[in-house]
């Protein structure tokens, strides 16, 4: 089987033969995959009326467990945004009928941003389209193979993230 990665990686071995693209064999597809799974997350979000920030900022509420409530600054950890735009997303939310604001229990002057019931159906319906659209995505590969690729994945993604 071969893919036009494969067409690539040949077209530069013909014309820079002094390069090692080895790679672009990797890289090269991870690329394509991300593009084709950022498709189906906006399909999947656009389907339960969301877009990907929305998608972020519910799903970091709902991970949290009940009472589904962060600080705004553990939301802006989660999702690894500036506290204006967390501000900005937290107000269209509200506005929204997402989450609301209530006073923190711990800090007078502080408050916590907690998810509305309509927020966390949006959530769960939207996870369980983007799930559907992963599953086939990844429909090649059996369990094995796709928890090897997670595994090998992880070594590459780790360093990033800390």
């Amino acid at each position: 089987m071969s893919d036009e990665v494969d067409r690539l990686i040949e077209a530069w071995q013909h014309e820079r033969p002094d390069l090692d693209v080895a790679p672009m064999g990797v890289l090269s597809r991870v690329s394509r995959l991300a593009r084709h799974l950022d498709r189906a997350r906006s399909q999947a979000f656009a389907a339960h009326e969301l877009e990907t920030w929305e998608f972020d900022v519910l799903s970091a509420l709902r991970r949290s467990g009940a009472p589904y409530r962060l600080s705004p600054g553990r939301l802006l950890r989660e999702t690894l945004v500036t506290s204006g735009t967390m501000t900005n997303r937290v107000d269209r939310l509200a506005d929204r009928g997402l989450v609301e604001r209530l006073p923190d229990p711990h800090d007078r002057r502080g408050v916590q941003v907690q998810l509305t019931p309509a927020g966390r159906a949006a959530v769960d319906a939207a996870l369980e389209a983007l799930l559907a659209s992963e599953h086939a995505l990844l429909a090649e590969l059996g369990p094995d193979d796709s928890r090897r690729l997670a595994d090998l994945l992880r070594v590459l993604v780790t360093p990033f993230d800390t």
